[in-house]
Protein backbone atom coordinates (compact mmCIF):
# COMPACT_ATOMS: atom_id res chain seq x y z
CA UNK A 1 0.00 0.00 0.00
CA UNK A 2 1.08 3.05 -0.99
CA UNK A 3 2.15 5.84 2.13
CA UNK A 4 0.11 8.83 1.46
CA UNK A 5 0.84 12.21 2.51
CA UNK A 6 -2.12 11.97 5.39
CA UNK A 7 -0.74 8.79 6.44
CA UNK A 8 2.72 10.92 7.03
CA UNK A 9 0.93 13.28 8.77
CA UNK A 10 -0.66 10.95 11.19
CA UNK A 11 2.69 9.36 11.65
CA UNK A 12 4.17 12.92 12.29
CA UNK A 13 1.55 14.04 14.71
CA UNK A 14 2.33 10.58 16.32
CA UNK A 15 6.24 11.16 16.27
CA UNK A 16 5.22 14.66 18.25
CA UNK A 17 2.63 13.80 20.57
CA UNK A 18 0.10 15.78 19.02
CA UNK A 19 -3.59 14.10 19.82
CA UNK A 20 -4.41 17.67 18.27
CA UNK A 21 -3.02 20.39 16.79
CA UNK A 22 -3.88 23.56 14.87
CA UNK A 23 -2.96 23.80 11.26
CA UNK A 24 -1.72 26.60 8.84
CA UNK A 25 -1.23 26.15 4.88
CA UNK A 26 -1.87 27.96 1.90
CA UNK A 27 -2.03 25.17 -0.08
CA UNK A 28 -5.54 22.95 1.42
CA UNK A 29 -5.18 20.64 -0.88
CA UNK A 30 -2.28 19.13 0.62
CA UNK A 31 -3.98 18.49 3.85
CA UNK A 32 -7.53 17.59 2.89
CA UNK A 33 -7.33 13.79 2.84
CA UNK A 34 -5.85 14.27 6.40
CA UNK A 35 -8.81 16.33 7.27
CA UNK A 36 -11.05 13.84 5.50
CA UNK A 37 -9.75 11.11 7.24
CA UNK A 38 -9.00 12.56 10.83
CA UNK A 39 -10.88 15.62 11.41
CA UNK A 40 -10.65 15.13 15.52
CA UNK A 41 -6.43 15.98 15.16
CA UNK A 42 -7.46 19.35 13.81
CA UNK A 43 -7.91 21.84 16.85
CA UNK A 44 -7.86 24.69 13.87
CA UNK A 45 -7.53 25.52 10.69
CA UNK A 46 -6.18 28.83 8.74
CA UNK A 47 -5.55 29.12 5.31
CA UNK A 48 -3.42 31.80 4.45
CA UNK A 49 -3.85 33.23 1.05
CA UNK A 50 -5.07 30.01 -0.46
CA UNK A 51 -4.70 29.69 -4.36
CA UNK A 52 -7.15 27.04 -4.57
CA UNK A 53 -9.52 25.00 -2.65
CA UNK A 54 -12.43 22.74 -2.31
CA UNK A 55 -14.77 22.90 0.33
CA UNK A 56 -16.07 19.72 0.40
CA UNK A 57 -12.93 18.06 2.49
CA UNK A 58 -13.56 20.49 5.02
CA UNK A 59 -16.75 20.16 6.15
CA UNK A 60 -16.40 18.51 9.24
CA UNK A 61 -13.92 21.30 10.65
CA UNK A 62 -15.36 24.68 8.78
CA UNK A 63 -16.40 25.92 12.50
CA UNK A 64 -12.88 26.07 13.45
CA UNK A 65 -11.55 27.30 10.24
CA UNK A 66 -10.03 31.15 9.39
CA UNK A 67 -9.41 31.87 5.76
CA UNK A 68 -7.37 35.02 5.16
CA UNK A 69 -7.29 36.13 1.84
CA UNK A 70 -6.43 39.61 0.03
CA UNK A 71 -9.75 42.03 -1.38
CA UNK A 72 -8.92 41.34 -4.58
CA UNK A 73 -6.91 38.53 -6.94
CA UNK A 74 -7.17 35.33 -7.08
CA UNK A 75 -6.98 34.26 -3.43
CA UNK A 76 -10.16 36.31 -3.17
CA UNK A 77 -11.85 34.69 -5.51
CA UNK A 78 -11.44 31.47 -3.45
CA UNK A 79 -12.30 32.59 -0.25
CA UNK A 80 -15.06 34.04 -1.70
CA UNK A 81 -16.39 30.92 -3.35
CA UNK A 82 -15.34 28.73 -0.59
CA UNK A 83 -16.87 30.49 2.64
CA UNK A 84 -20.39 30.42 2.04
CA UNK A 85 -19.95 26.52 1.27
CA UNK A 86 -18.03 26.49 4.57
CA UNK A 87 -20.22 27.22 7.64
CA UNK A 88 -19.59 28.35 10.45
CA UNK A 89 -15.90 29.82 8.93
CA UNK A 90 -14.44 33.04 8.98
CA UNK A 91 -12.91 35.12 6.72
CA UNK A 92 -10.48 37.20 7.54
CA UNK A 93 -9.49 40.10 5.15
CA UNK A 94 -6.22 41.85 3.73
CA UNK A 95 -7.73 45.35 2.44
CA UNK A 96 -6.16 46.55 -0.74
CA UNK A 97 -4.77 43.26 -1.46
CA UNK A 98 -4.14 41.32 -4.58
CA UNK A 99 -0.56 40.34 -4.47
CA UNK A 100 0.39 37.30 -6.56
CA UNK A 101 1.20 33.35 -5.35
CA UNK A 102 4.76 34.21 -5.06
CA UNK A 103 4.81 37.38 -2.52
CA UNK A 104 5.48 37.12 0.42
CA UNK A 105 1.86 37.96 1.96
CA UNK A 106 2.59 36.87 5.76
CA UNK A 107 5.45 39.79 5.89
CA UNK A 108 3.11 42.04 4.11
CA UNK A 109 0.42 41.90 6.63
CA UNK A 110 2.02 40.38 9.59
CA UNK A 111 0.17 41.33 12.23
CA UNK A 112 -3.47 40.68 10.68
CA UNK A 113 -2.16 37.32 10.49
CA UNK A 114 -0.47 37.06 13.92
CA UNK A 115 -4.56 38.39 14.94
CA UNK A 116 -6.13 35.59 12.51
CA UNK A 117 -3.81 32.86 14.38
CA UNK A 118 -4.27 33.84 17.52
CA UNK A 119 -8.37 33.24 17.10
CA UNK A 120 -7.29 29.84 16.09
CA UNK A 121 -8.80 29.00 19.66
CA UNK A 122 -9.63 24.96 19.61
CA UNK A 123 -8.15 22.67 22.18
CA UNK A 124 -4.96 21.98 20.04
CA UNK A 125 -2.14 19.42 22.45
CA UNK A 126 0.95 21.07 24.55
CA UNK A 127 4.13 19.15 23.80
CA UNK A 128 5.31 18.07 26.44
CA UNK A 129 9.41 18.06 25.57
CA UNK A 130 9.33 19.72 21.95
CA UNK A 131 12.42 19.15 19.69
CA UNK A 132 14.00 21.71 18.49
CA UNK A 133 13.96 20.12 15.25
CA UNK A 134 14.08 16.25 13.41
CA UNK A 135 12.64 14.82 10.25
CA UNK A 136 9.87 12.24 10.13
CA UNK A 137 9.08 10.57 7.58
CA UNK A 138 10.26 12.64 4.57
CA UNK A 139 9.20 15.61 6.54
CA UNK A 140 11.54 18.35 8.35
CA UNK A 141 10.60 20.28 11.77
CA UNK A 142 11.69 23.24 13.67
CA UNK A 143 10.54 23.96 16.52
CA UNK A 144 10.04 27.01 18.49
CA UNK A 145 7.75 28.60 21.42
CA UNK A 146 5.99 27.36 23.74
CA UNK A 147 1.95 26.52 24.05
CA UNK A 148 -0.76 24.70 22.37
CA UNK A 149 1.05 23.31 18.82
CA UNK A 150 0.56 25.13 15.84
CA UNK A 151 1.74 23.29 12.57
CA UNK A 152 2.72 25.81 9.78
CA UNK A 153 3.07 24.47 6.64
CA UNK A 154 5.00 25.81 4.01
CA UNK A 155 3.74 28.95 1.87
CA UNK A 156 3.68 28.20 -2.00
CA UNK A 157 6.23 30.33 -3.14
CA UNK A 158 6.99 32.98 -0.35
CA UNK A 159 10.68 33.58 0.14
CA UNK A 160 10.64 34.95 3.49
CA UNK A 161 7.99 32.05 4.62
CA UNK A 162 6.44 32.52 8.23
CA UNK A 163 9.26 34.69 9.71
CA UNK A 164 7.67 38.03 9.85
CA UNK A 165 4.71 36.42 12.04
CA UNK A 166 7.22 33.76 14.26
CA UNK A 167 8.21 36.41 16.97
CA UNK A 168 4.74 36.86 18.48
CA UNK A 169 3.16 33.57 17.64
CA UNK A 170 5.84 31.60 19.29
CA UNK A 171 5.03 33.78 22.67
CA UNK A 172 1.20 31.46 22.22
CA UNK A 173 1.66 28.05 20.50
CA UNK A 174 4.46 25.67 20.25
CA UNK A 175 5.13 26.30 16.63
CA UNK A 176 6.39 23.47 14.13
CA UNK A 177 7.98 24.90 10.84
CA UNK A 178 7.56 21.79 8.75
CA UNK A 179 9.42 21.41 5.23
CA UNK A 180 11.25 18.91 2.71
CA UNK A 181 10.00 17.44 -0.43
CA UNK A 182 6.51 15.99 0.17
CA UNK A 183 5.50 19.69 1.59
CA UNK A 184 4.28 23.26 -0.13
CA UNK A 185 5.77 24.54 -3.18
CA UNK A 186 8.59 22.21 -3.30
CA UNK A 187 6.06 18.93 -3.55
CA UNK A 188 4.46 20.52 -6.27
CA UNK A 189 7.44 21.34 -8.36
CA UNK A 190 8.95 18.31 -7.67
CA UNK A 191 5.82 16.74 -8.58
CA UNK A 192 5.32 18.25 -12.04
CA UNK A 193 8.85 17.21 -12.90
CA UNK A 194 8.38 13.65 -12.43
CA UNK A 195 5.45 13.71 -14.74
CA UNK A 196 7.69 12.19 -18.10
CA UNK A 197 5.92 14.00 -20.49
CA UNK A 198 7.21 17.92 -18.69
CA UNK A 199 10.52 15.87 -18.07
CA UNK A 200 10.59 15.19 -22.05
CA UNK A 201 9.75 18.80 -22.33
CA UNK A 202 13.00 19.48 -20.43
CA UNK A 203 14.82 17.48 -22.42
CA UNK A 204 13.73 18.86 -25.83
CA UNK A 205 14.24 22.30 -24.88
CA UNK A 206 18.24 20.64 -23.84
CA UNK A 207 18.38 18.69 -26.71
CA UNK A 208 18.08 22.11 -29.13
CA UNK A 209 20.72 23.93 -26.59
CA UNK A 210 23.08 20.91 -27.33
CA UNK A 211 25.63 21.54 -24.86
CA UNK A 212 28.71 20.14 -25.91
CA UNK A 213 30.59 17.79 -23.58
CA UNK A 214 31.88 20.11 -20.83
CA UNK A 215 30.14 23.56 -21.44
CA UNK A 216 29.04 25.41 -18.60
CA UNK A 217 25.12 25.48 -18.26
CA UNK A 218 23.05 27.92 -16.17
CA UNK A 219 19.17 27.87 -14.99
CA UNK A 220 17.69 31.06 -13.87
CA UNK A 221 15.16 30.23 -11.30
CA UNK A 222 15.49 26.99 -9.67
CA UNK A 223 13.07 26.42 -7.16
CA UNK A 224 13.11 23.34 -6.09
CA UNK A 225 16.09 22.02 -7.99
CA UNK A 226 14.08 19.28 -10.19
CA UNK A 227 14.82 21.17 -13.32
CA UNK A 228 18.84 21.20 -12.73
CA UNK A 229 18.40 17.37 -11.37
CA UNK A 230 17.01 16.85 -14.76
CA UNK A 231 19.84 18.32 -16.97
CA UNK A 232 22.26 17.37 -15.07
CA UNK A 233 21.34 13.70 -15.99
CA UNK A 234 20.90 14.97 -19.45
CA UNK A 235 22.10 12.52 -22.26
CA UNK A 236 24.66 15.09 -23.19
CA UNK A 237 27.68 15.29 -21.02
CA UNK A 238 26.44 18.66 -19.36
CA UNK A 239 29.46 20.58 -17.21
CA UNK A 240 29.23 22.76 -14.66
CA UNK A 241 26.01 23.63 -13.56
CA UNK A 242 24.72 26.71 -11.92
CA UNK A 243 20.97 27.18 -10.88
CA UNK A 244 19.74 30.45 -9.39
CA UNK A 245 16.77 31.55 -7.55
CA UNK A 246 15.74 34.73 -5.84
CA UNK A 247 13.53 32.70 -3.17
CA UNK A 248 15.82 31.71 0.13
CA UNK A 249 13.77 28.92 0.94
CA UNK A 250 13.46 26.93 -2.00
CA UNK A 251 17.22 27.31 -2.22
CA UNK A 252 17.59 25.71 1.15
CA UNK A 253 15.13 23.03 -0.33
CA UNK A 254 17.15 22.60 -3.57
CA UNK A 255 20.37 22.13 -2.20
CA UNK A 256 19.29 19.46 0.65
CA UNK A 257 17.54 17.86 -2.50
CA UNK A 258 20.37 17.67 -4.62
CA UNK A 259 22.79 15.87 -2.03
CA UNK A 260 19.61 13.29 -1.85
CA UNK A 261 20.18 12.45 -4.96
CA UNK A 262 24.35 12.21 -5.80
CA UNK A 263 24.03 15.70 -7.76
CA UNK A 264 25.48 18.04 -4.95
CA UNK A 265 29.31 18.36 -6.70
CA UNK A 266 27.53 18.79 -10.05
CA UNK A 267 25.05 21.65 -9.25
CA UNK A 268 26.08 25.17 -7.64
CA UNK A 269 22.93 26.45 -6.09
CA UNK A 270 23.22 30.46 -5.46
CA UNK A 271 21.09 33.38 -4.88
CA UNK A 272 20.48 35.63 -7.98
CA UNK A 273 17.41 38.05 -9.87
CA UNK A 274 16.44 37.14 -13.11
CA UNK A 275 16.36 40.81 -13.86
CA UNK A 276 19.98 41.27 -12.43
CA UNK A 277 21.95 38.18 -12.74
CA UNK A 278 24.80 38.23 -10.05
CA UNK A 279 27.48 37.64 -13.09
CA UNK A 280 29.89 38.76 -15.82
CA UNK A 281 29.63 39.10 -19.48
CA UNK A 282 29.70 35.81 -21.25
CA UNK A 283 30.25 33.67 -17.91
CA UNK A 284 28.08 30.84 -19.57
CA UNK A 285 28.27 28.45 -22.38
CA UNK A 286 24.54 28.26 -22.09
CA UNK A 287 21.13 29.27 -20.67
CA UNK A 288 17.92 28.03 -19.54
CA UNK A 289 14.81 29.64 -17.30
CA UNK A 290 11.56 27.45 -17.01
CA UNK A 291 7.99 28.90 -15.90
CA UNK A 292 9.88 32.28 -14.73
CA UNK A 293 9.35 34.83 -17.20
CA UNK A 294 5.87 35.03 -16.10
CA UNK A 295 6.49 36.43 -12.87
CA UNK A 296 8.96 39.14 -13.95
CA UNK A 297 9.86 41.83 -15.99
CA UNK A 298 10.38 39.08 -19.13
CA UNK A 299 11.85 41.76 -21.35
CA UNK A 300 14.57 42.69 -18.76
CA UNK A 301 15.36 39.02 -17.69
CA UNK A 302 16.04 37.89 -21.42
CA UNK A 303 18.62 40.68 -21.97
CA UNK A 304 20.46 39.12 -18.81
CA UNK A 305 20.34 36.18 -20.17
CA UNK A 306 21.49 37.22 -23.42
CA UNK A 307 24.32 38.90 -21.62
CA UNK A 308 25.46 36.35 -19.44
CA UNK A 309 25.91 33.75 -22.46
CA UNK A 310 29.02 33.06 -24.55
CA UNK A 311 28.68 35.01 -27.82
CA UNK A 312 27.13 31.76 -30.20
CA UNK A 313 25.94 30.55 -26.93
CA UNK A 314 22.25 29.42 -26.95
CA UNK A 315 19.74 30.59 -24.66
CA UNK A 316 16.30 28.35 -23.63
CA UNK A 317 13.31 29.36 -22.30
CA UNK A 318 9.80 28.03 -21.40
CA UNK A 319 6.66 29.52 -20.10
CA UNK A 320 3.17 28.59 -19.00
CA UNK A 321 0.85 29.24 -22.21
CA UNK A 322 -2.45 31.36 -20.74
CA UNK A 323 -3.59 31.40 -24.51
CA UNK A 324 -3.92 27.69 -25.05
CA UNK A 325 -6.42 25.68 -23.61
CA UNK A 326 -5.99 22.95 -20.60
CA UNK A 327 -6.69 19.48 -21.68
CA UNK A 328 -9.15 18.03 -18.94
CA UNK A 329 -9.91 14.49 -20.22
CA UNK A 330 -13.50 14.21 -19.10
CA UNK A 331 -16.47 14.36 -20.88
CA UNK A 332 -18.85 17.13 -19.93
CA UNK A 333 -21.01 19.33 -21.67
CA UNK A 334 -20.02 22.14 -23.79
CA UNK A 335 -20.12 25.10 -21.43
CA UNK A 336 -18.28 23.32 -18.91
CA UNK A 337 -15.83 22.05 -21.12
CA UNK A 338 -15.13 26.06 -22.10
CA UNK A 339 -14.99 27.01 -18.69
CA UNK A 340 -12.56 24.15 -17.57
CA UNK A 341 -9.70 24.83 -20.55
CA UNK A 342 -9.27 28.17 -19.28
CA UNK A 343 -5.52 29.07 -18.04
CA UNK A 344 -5.10 30.30 -15.11
CA UNK A 345 -3.73 33.68 -15.42
CA UNK A 346 -0.22 33.23 -13.10
CA UNK A 347 1.36 36.34 -14.67
CA UNK A 348 2.84 39.43 -13.07
CA UNK A 349 2.27 42.72 -14.67
CA UNK A 350 5.50 42.81 -16.97
CA UNK A 351 5.48 38.84 -17.67
CA UNK A 352 5.27 36.82 -20.38
CA UNK A 353 2.80 33.93 -20.50
CA UNK A 354 1.63 33.66 -24.06
CA UNK A 355 2.83 33.23 -28.19
CA UNK A 356 4.82 36.90 -27.44
CA UNK A 357 7.48 34.82 -25.81
CA UNK A 358 8.79 34.37 -29.53
CA UNK A 359 8.78 37.90 -30.50
CA UNK A 360 10.19 39.17 -27.05
CA UNK A 361 13.10 36.92 -27.53
CA UNK A 362 13.91 38.22 -31.23
CA UNK A 363 13.38 42.22 -29.63
CA UNK A 364 16.06 41.03 -27.33
CA UNK A 365 19.08 39.78 -29.65
CA UNK A 366 18.32 36.31 -29.84
CA UNK A 367 18.89 34.27 -33.48
CA UNK A 368 18.27 31.33 -35.04
CA UNK A 369 15.05 30.84 -32.70
CA UNK A 370 13.55 27.16 -32.48
CA UNK A 371 10.15 28.04 -31.76
CA UNK A 372 7.41 25.00 -30.42
CA UNK A 373 4.91 25.00 -27.82
CA UNK A 374 4.54 21.78 -26.02
CA UNK A 375 2.01 19.78 -23.69
CA UNK A 376 2.69 18.07 -20.38
CA UNK A 377 0.55 15.69 -19.01
CA UNK A 378 -0.23 14.83 -15.62
CA UNK A 379 -2.36 11.38 -14.87
CA UNK A 380 -1.05 11.05 -10.88
CA UNK A 381 -4.16 11.96 -9.19
CA UNK A 382 -3.29 11.59 -5.65
CA UNK A 383 0.08 13.32 -6.20
CA UNK A 384 0.57 17.12 -4.82
CA UNK A 385 0.62 18.51 -8.47
CA UNK A 386 -2.82 17.11 -9.59
CA UNK A 387 -4.28 18.13 -6.27
CA UNK A 388 -3.42 21.77 -6.98
CA UNK A 389 -4.43 21.80 -10.45
CA UNK A 390 -7.69 20.34 -9.51
CA UNK A 391 -8.45 22.14 -6.43
CA UNK A 392 -7.47 25.72 -8.47
CA UNK A 393 -10.05 24.30 -10.97
CA UNK A 394 -13.01 23.46 -8.10
CA UNK A 395 -12.39 26.65 -6.71
CA UNK A 396 -13.60 28.50 -10.14
CA UNK A 397 -16.74 25.92 -10.27
CA UNK A 398 -20.07 26.05 -8.62
CA UNK A 399 -21.38 23.47 -6.64
CA UNK A 400 -23.36 21.91 -9.24
CA UNK A 401 -20.28 22.42 -11.49
CA UNK A 402 -18.23 20.34 -9.59
CA UNK A 403 -20.90 17.34 -9.39
CA UNK A 404 -20.77 17.23 -13.12
CA UNK A 405 -17.12 17.32 -13.13
CA UNK A 406 -16.45 14.63 -10.34
CA UNK A 407 -18.94 12.62 -12.05
CA UNK A 408 -16.83 12.37 -15.47
CA UNK A 409 -13.52 12.42 -13.94
CA UNK A 410 -14.67 8.96 -12.12
CA UNK A 411 -16.09 7.87 -15.08
CA UNK A 412 -12.30 8.44 -16.85
CA UNK A 413 -10.53 7.86 -14.07
CA UNK A 414 -12.49 3.95 -14.37
CA UNK A 415 -11.58 3.93 -17.65
CA UNK A 416 -7.71 5.02 -16.76
CA UNK A 417 -7.98 7.83 -19.01
CA UNK A 418 -7.70 10.88 -16.73
CA UNK A 419 -5.37 13.08 -16.86
CA UNK A 420 -4.82 16.56 -17.27
CA UNK A 421 -2.16 18.46 -20.14
CA UNK A 422 -0.68 21.53 -19.66
CA UNK A 423 -0.16 23.66 -22.59
CA UNK A 424 3.44 25.74 -22.39
CA UNK A 425 5.55 27.86 -24.80
CA UNK A 426 9.35 26.98 -26.26
CA UNK A 427 11.81 28.80 -27.49
CA UNK A 428 15.63 28.17 -27.79
CA UNK A 429 18.06 31.01 -29.33
CA UNK A 430 21.40 32.07 -29.92
CA UNK A 431 23.73 34.81 -28.93
CA UNK A 432 24.90 36.76 -31.92
CA UNK A 433 28.48 35.94 -32.42
CA UNK A 434 29.11 39.66 -33.55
Amino acid sequence: MDFTLADRLRSLFDHLGLQRAHIATQLPGEISDFVRESPQRVAGLLCMEAIGLDPAPFQSVANRMVIVAGDSGMSAKVAEAAVPMLSGAQRVILPGYGAPVWADSVSDHAETVVSALLTLTGDATSPAHARKSGEHDGISYTVCGAGPALLLFPLFLSSAQWRAALPEISRHYTVFLLGGSHLGGVALLEDRAASSSYAAMIHTVLDVINPEAGQTLLEVGAGSGAVARIAARHKTAIGPMTAVDINEFLLEEAKSLAQRDGLGARITFAPGNAESLPFGDASFDHAFSVTVLEECDADVALRELLRVVKPGGRVGVIVRAIDMPFLWNVNVPDDLKRKIELAPALIGPKGVADRRLYTSMSKAGFTDLTCFPMLSSFDQISGPFWTYLESRLLSRLTSNEVDVFRGAAAQARAAGVLFCSCPHHCVVGRKPVS
